[in-house]
């Protein structure tokens, strides 16, 4: 009723869109509708019909085009930023809305960039906020035709929370978001409308109607104010007020108190002192530099003032030279008081958007007499600033990112200039007048459109760098550069170039650099070039090299199709030559006489020997040929120098019996996957003189033997040993390995660890799942350990310490089927951050026949040497209603924010989009880029890898085979097992890997740098957030869809790291050899970091069982419901914080974890769920439910029913997750590492805790699958369907819970009532040190699900009708039945009459609903339709 006394009341004081348009004529062309009556506001407390009905006229009365402007209040939910509407839009604006997809809503806010809340108060209560009005106007209406509706002066735009800059009056805001939306990727136009009317997309496009204020670019700007000043050290000067300025690099005090005009006193900062004057109060003494330095007192009125004038000032005085760094300010002049700063010598104004006109514009620079380097970088000029030319002191210029396309012929005035920067702009040519630029020394042209070297460049005899990287040059003629004698370095990568030509035989004597990575070159001769001494020529497609070795020192040439390198004479100066992934079958013999050579890489190859000459070099340290086809290994002679050796994937069956000790300086060997049986003894005696630190022998034949001959190399750190034939471990050998830092014993045949392992105290990582251990090793006393996995092993118990070491971080139990642990353990392990065990199932044998799925998973996820884990996996066995599934696998590089978020919210976004549309495109299109909107703010700076699987039946044919649909976006990976052979699924979008995402990034002139990233920040071109890169990275993603058959397997989803290791077809072979889909993923993971992978890992596999006759589901005869819950939750394996509750996954059965994180499906938010503002779930694109005999409904509100996850191999996981609102580890930003950047904002850091602003949908969900056990639940049940049939607004925070088949309502406000009940308040009584809530004797089969919620509504996540965490409690059986006797007083909350609901049929799924509830889920199983909880959610306007 509350809804519909709202939609009332708007509807009284709303304009009337049709009289409207009776009033003013006809709809405009540019499709507006004319509106002559005035703001609308709409007050908080109420509305009052007469409240604002004054008339008033503007500029714009007379316009073609009436705009409706809606001044909406914006009830502050405690975030800085995040305030929620209360009201919609009235029925009459929707129609007009709808009538035309042309038509649209744009968002202006204030001018407060940090809106504080308001007070508390009655006053505050019944005072309208009107910071963000709605205005409905066409994509044709202009900037100036609003502002002339609104009598304002003029309007901002802000993209991705970055720089605002000024509209022009002729710029169309609703089209400028149309086409925002279309270049992400949206296509339809019904969907670009609604997606533009979305509030969250403010944290992406946002229009300002007043210029944004922010007070610490202010005070980093300008400082003034008037404050008592006195001059000079002695006593004679009076104290006197005055104005006071501090810009730029000096102190400027006016003559008169109450003006800045007269005599300007001028105090230059920079070398000087700002000191602390004790004996006055707020005083700070500024003294300028040199023998007859000045100086002023200046005392402040408040602190505030004092602190804010000492700070700046501080970084004036330390400065070397007078430099002035106003990038990044959004400024379109400087302020007008740094000219008086005449001592500026550097003057950065990047990114801005200046302008030539105003009193600090560009005109205005050459106002600067000591200007020497000028960065106007990205200030999007158009046009090359002449009047800078006039500034004739400046020696450095950068005018890159301008889309300048000719530059004028006063550039040759400016005779001292010595460094020019112009990359990334539209030149194609240069003028004459700049050759004589004498002084010239670099020349920046890179990412323009030059089709060939300009001949200007003759005449630039110092210029010594050729910076032309990103153009268009396709041939590159040798005599060009023979007249360019004084070019010693030629950059000219990413050119598209296919020939490098040499029509004579004269030699090209002064070029010693060329890097031509990147182009389209078959063949390269280089022979003439004969000083040459660095080679970068990666990723062409070269079958033939010629060189010169006369000065050659290093040389880059993989990546290419060589089968042989001529190079002549022998390069006796060469020390590095990188020849990997290229087809040679035999190295040079050159390669052997090289004198000098210290690393050869040629891994990737063909090679079936090494020469003997090569490994008894004298020089050589690093030798890398895995992955070739290497048989055996030439001895060795006596003190080889070599110190690191990569052996791995080749066909050992031995190694040299000398290596060790014959090559003492070896620290790094690995030979996996190779056929070893044995390794050689580290020393002919008994004393050893070994100083081998890393040792990889996974994949190979070896046994239990060669405990023996490890124990001589005394200082290993680092063993991995997995994947062999070890029965034991000597217990002896192994106490002797005392620097033992890391342990990798896994997949072997190991019935134990011995005890002697206590001995390496400086072991933190022990790995040693899948084996069969069945005694918990002796590891927990040691002082240094912080991983622990024995998972997929035989434990039965485990025997603990007093107390654990505070070191240990993750530890993972999961597979042991017989391992029970106490109550006390679980104490115990309170503390640690990962925990993962299983849960023991207590399903009948009806409910797994009625759970089973033609597929099940596993998953695995190593952090590897990196302090936090970025990769977060989605896994859902039963997705939705239906026998569908979804799987996700997201990898956020060096952030772990993005990752955790998809995670929580893709899956919810799927399930709302695939009620809208069944085309596969389509839908999958849409769940990612709503994906990357509802990022919020951690999604402008913050981005992720994302590759999403649907496996489900097509709409055409619900009786039909399976299809499976992949999309993805960045480098996650997806392989399907057909037939016993790798089928890739998706598509890697790397610049390197993807030549047409190259081109596109060019055109769009993004900077690239030399390691292959957009601005330096990622390698990819499309990923979920990081939308500051927009529009060089794109969310849009690859989408394939094929149909699934018996002949498939498994599906194997990996990230980056895992297939940079794993090749497909070992990644297949791998998973056959393995029944277990955890095991499986535990052994690439293990492989992976075997072979060298030292970054985050994650693998997750799915064992397909499709058979002809798997299914005979058939659709019902009529059905108008919507499609089921989301997926269920999914295990994460990190989470900061001890205080922690208690979640429940469905990862393959009854699945446990610690966590303070819901699940996928537990997410329902504004900006991180579609319950907040995706569509409603009906429509002619529902899918119909189907059903069968083997798959019925046993799903609620997306979380697993124990027993109705597939019956697989292994059960759930127990494990503590990470929270979605609170993440451990540093923020990360850009790709760098978090420690290097500033906070962002949404994202608060406190000390090691990392927490996002983030409110999420609490569900706390089990039940039974089954019919009631009593008639007292079949009333309950009952009483529940009628209650939730009806779509009633909630009133309270409902919740509902189950334990043994007994559904539990409990509203909020009874909570308190429980706990002074004497026969409740057990539930209350105990609080384990994570967070959970038990009763000791229930403590294995009952955990508490009482998910943190964050305190404050905030940032891109808000969440509807969020419960208590102490709302959300399952009751212990010993006390079902007083708990249930004490609600049926309650009877009425859950049985009320239901509020009659109109056809969804009959209404506009978008602007009828602008806040759907969340999609449908089933509350109780069995048939009949299913129940609707409809929660009141707002819209999150960012």
């Amino acid at each position: 009723m509350a809804m519909e006394d709202e939609d009332k009341n708007t509807a009284v004081v709303a304009t009337n869109v049709r009289a409207g348009i009776k009033k003013g004529g006809d709809v405009g062309d540019n499709g507006a509708c004319i509106d002559r009556q005035p703001d609308t506001v709409v007050h908080q407390a109420g509305l009052n019909p007469t409240a604002g009905r004054g008339s008033r006229s503007g500029p714009g009365a007379h316009a073609a085009t009436g705009i409706r402007v809606l001044k909406r209040n914006m009830k502050r939910n405690g975030s800085r930023r995040c305030m929620t509407r209360k009201t919609r839009f009235g029925s009459r604006e929707r129609d007009w809305l709808k009538g035309d997809t042309q038509r649209g809503c744009v968002c202006l806010y204030g001018g407060t960039v940090d809106p504080q809340p308001p007070a508390p108060g009655p006053q505050a209560s019944s005072t309208p906020q009107t910071d963000l009005q709605l205005v409905l106007c066409s994509t044709s209406t202009t900037v100036e035709e609003l502002c002339a509706q609104r009598d304002g002066q003029g309007l901002y735009v802000q993209l991705h929370g970055d720089l605002t800059r000024r509209l022009d009056p002729s710029e169309r805001p609703l089209q400028m978001v149309y086409d925002y939306l279309a270049s992400l990727g949206y296509s339809d136009p019904v969907r670009v409308q609604q997606e533009a009317a979305n509030s969250d997309l403010s944290c992406m496009i946002r229009f300002y109607s007043e210029r944004p204020v922010n007070a610490d670019q202010q005070e980093r700007t300008l400082l003034k104010g008037v404050f008592s000043v006195r001059k000079g050290k002695t006593q004679l000067h009076k104290w006197a007020e005055r104005q006071v300025l501090l810009c730029g690099t000096c102190l400027i005090v006016a003559s008169v108190k109450d003006s800045l005009t007269g005599k300007m006193h001028i105090l230059p900062l920079v070398g000087g002192k700002v000191e602390e004057v004790r004996r006055r109060q707020h005083c700070l003494m500024f003294s300028s530099a040199g023998s007859q330095a000045q100086t002023y007192f200046v005392n402040f009125d408040t602190l505030a003032d004092y602190q804010r004038w000492h700070r700046q000032a501080l970084k004036v005085v330390s400065q070397t030279v007078s430099l002035v760094d106003l990038s990044c300010y959004s400024l379109e002049t400087v302020p007008e008081y740094l000219f008086y700063s005449q001592d500026i010598t550097h003057l950065n104004l990047r990114h801005n958007f200046m302008s030539l006109q105003g009193p600090g514009g560009l005109l205005n620079l050459p106002r600067f007499s000591q200007l020497k380097s000028l960065n106007l970088s990205h200030n999007r000029l158009g046009v090359f600033p002449e009047c800078v030319c006039e500034i004739l002191t400046l020696t450095e210029l950068n005018l890159s990112c301008n889309s300048l396309h000719t530059i004028p012929v006063q550039i040759g005035n400016l005779q001292s200039l010595q460094t020019l920067s112009l990359d990334g702009n539209h030149l194609s040519s240069l003028p004459e007048e700049l050759g004589g630029l004498f002084q010239l020394n670099s020349l920046g042209l890179s990412f323009n459109n030059f089709s060939h070297i300009p001949a200007v460049l003759e005449r630039l005899s110092a210029v010594d760098k050729l910076a032309m990287a990103g153009n268009r040059v396709e041939t590159l003629e040798l005599c060009t550069l023979v007249r360019m004698s004084h070019l010693k370095n030629i950059d000219i990568r990413l050119n598209g170039l296919r020939w490098v030509k040499s029509e004579n035989l004269e030699a090209v004597s002064q070029v010693t650099q060329l890097d031509i990575r990147d182009n389209c070159l078959d063949s390269l001769d280089l022979s003439s070039v004969c000083n040459l001494e660095t080679l970068h020529c990666q990723r062409n497609q070269l079958g033939t090299l010629t060189l010169s070795g006369f000065t050659l020192r290093m040389l880059h040439a993989g990546s290419n199709r060589l089968a042989t390198v001529n190079i002549y004479p022998v390069p006796n100066q060469l020390t590095h030559m990188d020849l990997s992934q290229n087809l040679l079958e035999y190295l040079p013999d050159w390669v052997c006489d090289c004198r000098k050579i210290e690393m050869l890489d040629v891994t990737h190859n063909l090679l079936s020997e090494l020469p003997s000459r090569l490994l008894n070099s004298l020089s050589l340290r690093k030798l890398l040929t895995g992955n070739n086809r290497l048989q055996r290994v030439p001895d060795l002679l006596d003190h080889v120098p070599l110190e690191a050796l990569d052996l791995q994937h080749n066909k050992l069956v031995e190694l040299p019996e000398g290596l060790f000790y014959k090559a003492l300086n070896l620290k790094y060997l690995n030979v996996s996957a190779n056929a070893l049986e044995n390794i050689p003894s580290s020393s002919q005696s008994e004393e050893s003189l070994s100083t081998l630190q890393e040792l990889y022998l996974t994949g190979n034949n070896l046994n239990e033997n060669c405990g023996a001959l490890l124990v001589g190399h005394q200082n290993l750190r680092i063993l991995h040993i997995a994947y062999n034939q070890l029965l034991s471990f000597p217990a002896s050998k192994l106490s002797k390995l005392e620097l033992l830092e890391e342990l990798n014993l896994s997949g072997n045949k190991l019935k134990t660890i011995p005890s002697t392992v206590s001995s390496c105290k400086r072991l933190h990582t022990l790995i040693a799942h899948s084996n069969h251990i069945t005694v918990f090793p002796e590891i927990l006393n040691l002082p240094e350990i912080k991983l622990v996995d024995l998972s997929c092993n035989e434990l039965t118990e485990i025997q603990l310490p007093d107390s654990l070491p505070s070191t240990l971080q993750e530890l993972d139990l999961t597979g042991n089927s017989s391992l029970i642990l106490e109550h006390k353990t679980l104490n115990l392990f309170s503390h640690i951050t990962t925990l993962k065990f299983d849960q023991k199932s207590t399903t009948t044998a009806g409910d797994s026949l009625n759970a089973s799925t033609p597929w099940n998973h596993g998953f695995s996820e190593m952090s590897g040497q990196r302090n936090k884990l970025c990769v977060s996996v989605l896994a859902v066995d039963r997705f939705g209603d239906n026998v569908e599934a979804c799987y996700g696998i997201f990898d956020g590089d060096r952030n772990e924010e993005v990752p955790r978020l998809l995670q929580c919210t893709m899956g919810d976004v799927l399930c709302e989009e695939l009620q809208h549309c069944s085309v596969d495109m389509v839908y999958m299109c849409n769940t990612f880029l709503t994906s990357h909107r509802k990022l919020g703010m951690a999604g402008q700076k913050l981005g992720a890898s994302a590759l999403l699987c649907y496996i489900h039946r097509e709409t055409s044919d619900p009786g039909g085979y399976f299809s499976l649909t992949v999309a993805n976006v960045g480098t996650c990976q997806a392989v399907l097992c057909r037939d016993g052979r790798p089928v890739p699924l998706s598509k890697v979008y790397s610049l390197e890997n993807c030549t047409e995402e190259m081109e596109r990034v060019k055109l769009s002139k993004a900077i690239i740098t030399e390691d292959n990233k957009v601005s330096g920040v990622t390698c990819c071109s499309r990923l979920l957030g990081c939308s500051y890169l927009s529009p060089w990275v794109l969310p849009k993603p690859w989408v394939h869809t094929v149909p699934l058959c018996p002949q498939d397997e498994f599906l194997i989803l990996g990230n980056r790291a895992l297939f940079e290791r794993v090749s497909y077809q070992e990644a297949v072979c791998t998973v056959q050899a393995v029944q277990d889909p955890r095991a499986a993923a535990k052994k690439l993971c293990s492989l992976a970091q075997s072979y060298g992978c030292k970054d985050n890992i994650g693998a997750l596999v799915v064992s397909l069982h499709i058979g002809e006759d798997s299914c005979t589901c058939e659709p019902p005869v009529s059905t108008t419901e919507p499609r089921g819950p989301p997926p269920a939750p999914v295990p994460v394996s990190v989470t900061p914080g001890p205080s922690e509750p208690v979640n429940i996954s469905s990862s393959g059965g009854i699945v446990t974890e610690f966590s303070s994180e819901t699940s996928a499906s537990e997410v329902g938010s504004e900006a991180g769920s579609t319950a907040s503002d995706e569509h409603p779930s009906s429509g002619p694109a529902s899918r119909p439910e189907r059903r069968c005999s083997l798959h019925p409904a046993t799903t609620l509100c997306g979380i697993m029913v124990p027993g109705s996850a597939g019956a697989g191999t292994h059960p759930g996981l127990f494990q503590r997750q990470p929270s979605s609102a609170t993440f451990s580890s540093n923020q990360s930003d850009n790709g760098l590492d978090s420690d290097d950047e500033a906070p962002l904002e949404g994202v608060i850091s406190n000390g090691s805790k990392l927490e996002v602003e983030v409110d999420i949908h609490c569900c706390a969900f089990q039940l039974r699958s089954g019919a009631p056990e009593s008639p007292k639940d079949l009333d309950l049940e009952k009483q529940g369907s009628d209650y939730l049939n009806g779509k009633m607004r909630r009133q309270n925070s409902v919740v509902v819970s189950a334990t043994n088949g007994c559904l539990l309502a409990v509203c909020g406000r009874e909570i308190a009532d429980l706990k002074k009940s004497p026969s409740t308040c057990s539930l209350f009584g105990k609080k384990l040190s994570n967070g959970s809530v038990v009763v000791p004797e229930d403590s294995h089969n009952l955990i508490e699900v009482a998910l943190e919620a964050p305190k404050k509504k905030s940032g891109y996540f808000t969440a509807p009708a969020q419960q208590d965490p102490e709302d959300q409690l399952i009751v212990p059986p010993s006390l079902e039945q007083e708990v249930r006797e004490q609600l049926r007083s309650h009877g009425p909350l859950l049985s009320g009459p239901s509020a009659p609901s109109t056809p969804t049929t009959l209404k506009d799924p978008v602007w009828d609903h602008p806040h759907p509830p969340a999609f449908a889920s089933n509350l109780v199983p069995g048939p009949g339709p299913t129940p609707i909880l409809q929660q009141e959610v707002y819209d999150t306007a960012l």
